[in-house]
């Protein structure tokens, strides 16, 4: 975890310098920190920020004023083959130099998770070769001090928790591809439904591994009472043949079921990866009706994107945007949120929080 302007949890702010006017300035430059266990009210989320394109939204990102933000996957693009650390730094460091970007990082704090362009390989899983290296320059972009968790451990699965009781928010933020199993390939390449991916109902293959299974489980026994649980990939979405969790039925049926046998109120998903904006709604076989927000257009959403969306809750949005999830404590609302490049609200969902509690799963 990385901490800006509030140093929460005693954790260090990120190094790397950003040019101003009056010269470089440190990204270690901090406010006072504020109270301990303060609630989080706004929680931003963004994925897919190409180094090489221009980013303006981060400027509209920073007038918002979050509490936190999350950096959702493919944070920098790397993945052509053959893969090289080099690459992955040089992308790294021209990251670390956009001016917005870097304004962000040291004003706020803020937790990341990996996707596959910065993981290193398009719709890459387990089998890549190159995934150590790559983690250890995640970790050393990201300044995951030498005690930090994801050290201990394959992958960089990591969560940390916000927040008063009452009113804690859990951040889970998923690794799905250090383990993931091989996609099953589509018989009908760009065909709708079916553009790269078929469903697998393999029991041998996994998105998380045992591992990471094991301990999200230990996660989710913990107390919270919002969850945000950030996926590079889908989670509840149908209706396409992309990278998703429904690729895996088993497995997604395995999240789900595992929410229930845990007692685990509160969750909402979040996701990147889709080169567009949406929120999604999912009330069968779930332990209570499960809500996602995919944010994904920092640099290069997908403007001509088109398909079906059987749980989707109103149309695809494909322009500029980063997303939010607004925290009411006092009505007992959250808010799913996609804003644009002027800061405007263009896709929102109330959910009331005792709408997010365990119920017995539907057979």
């Amino acid at each position: 975890m990385t901490i800006g302007r509030r140093r929460l949890l005693g954790l260090v702010p990120a190094l790397a310098m950003v040019g101003c006017q009056t010269g470089p300035v440190p990204l270690n430059r901090v406010d006072p920190p504020p109270p301990p266990q303060v609630p989080l009210a706004r929680v931003a989320f963004t994925s897919c920020a190409d180094q090489s394109k221009p980013q303006p939204i981060w400027d509209t990102l920073y007038a918002d004023r979050p509490d936190l933000v999350i950096f959702g996957g493919d944070n920098v693009y790397a993945s052509p083959q053959q893969w090289t650390p080099e690459a992955l730094r040089t992308a790294y460091q021209a990251q670390a130099a956009i001016p917005g970007f870097a304004r962000v990082r040291r004003s706020f704090p803020h937790l990341a998770i990996w996707d596959d362009h910065d993981y290193g390989l398009n719709d890459g899983g387990a089998d890549f070769v190159h995934k150590q290296a790559s983690k250890d320059l995640f970790l050393e972009f990201w300044e995951a001090g030498e005690k930090d968790p994801r050290r201990s451990h394959e992958g960089i699965y990591h969560a940390e928790v916000f927040g008063p009781p009452g009113q804690r928010v859990q951040v889970i933020l998923l690794d799905t591809r250090w383990f993931r199993s091989a996609w099953k390939r589509t018989d009908v390449r760009d065909a709708p439904g079916k553009e790269r991916y078929l469903p697998d109902e393999d029991p041998a293959k996994s998105m998380l591994g045992a591992q990471q299974w094991s301990w999200l489980e230990a996660q989710l026994k913990q107390p919270a009472d919002v969850r945000l649980i950030v996926s590079g990939v889908q989670v509840v979405v149908d209706g396409h043949g992309w990278e998703r969790w429904g690729n895996f039925p088993l497995e997604r049926s395995r999240l789900y079921k595992l929410v229930a046998a845990t007692g685990a109120g509160g969750v909402v998903f979040l996701s990147g990866d889709r080169h567009i904006g949406a929120i999604y709604r999912e009330a069968r076989d779930v332990p209570y009706p499960l809500y996602e927000l995919t944010s994904s257009g920092v640099t290069h959403p997908w403007a001509q994107a088109s398909e079906a969306g059987p749980n989707r809750i109103g149309a695809l949005f494909t322009e500029q945007h980063y997303g939010t999830v607004e925290i009411d404590w006092a009505a007992r609302v959250l808010r799913l949120e996609l804003k644009d490049l002027r800061g405007a609200v263009r896709r929102s969902q109330a959910i009331a929080m005792d709408q997010l509690q365990p119920k017995q799963v539907t057979r």
